[in-house]
């Protein structure tokens, strides 16, 4: 049975793609996560401020991409970049001011 993650494309007002997660990234669904992010072409910001949860089966994925990624974490998730030692090949910052998480 899949984890509940949801994944939505889109463009940031620069219009660079965006691809914000909400849920949770584990095994059962970090293949969609990797898809997602196959399919959208050149740099990608991707939102992980809906996200609740991330495990190293999500980390293998966004270290697969990392050289086109940009993140956006909450404070629950940075700890887990920085460990991991994600946000050493890519940039990790929180949300902008007035942002709304994604529901």
């Amino acid at each position: 049975m899949s984890t509940p993650l949801t994944l939505t494309p889109g463009r940031r007002p620069d219009g660079t793609r965006q691809l914000t997660a909400a849920g949770e990234i584990d095994m059962s669904n970090a293949g969609s996560l990797a898809k997602a992010l196959e399919a959208a072409e050149g740099p990608v910001v991707l939102d992980l401020t809906g996200v609740e949860y991330l495990d190293s089966a999500g980390l293998s994925v966004l270290f697969a991409h990392a050289d086109r990624l940009e993140l956006v974490a909450t404070p629950l998730l940075e700890p887990v970049l920085t460990v991991s030692g994600l946000s050493a090949l890519t940039t990790v910052h929180g949300p902008d001011p007035g942002e709304e998480p994604p529901r």
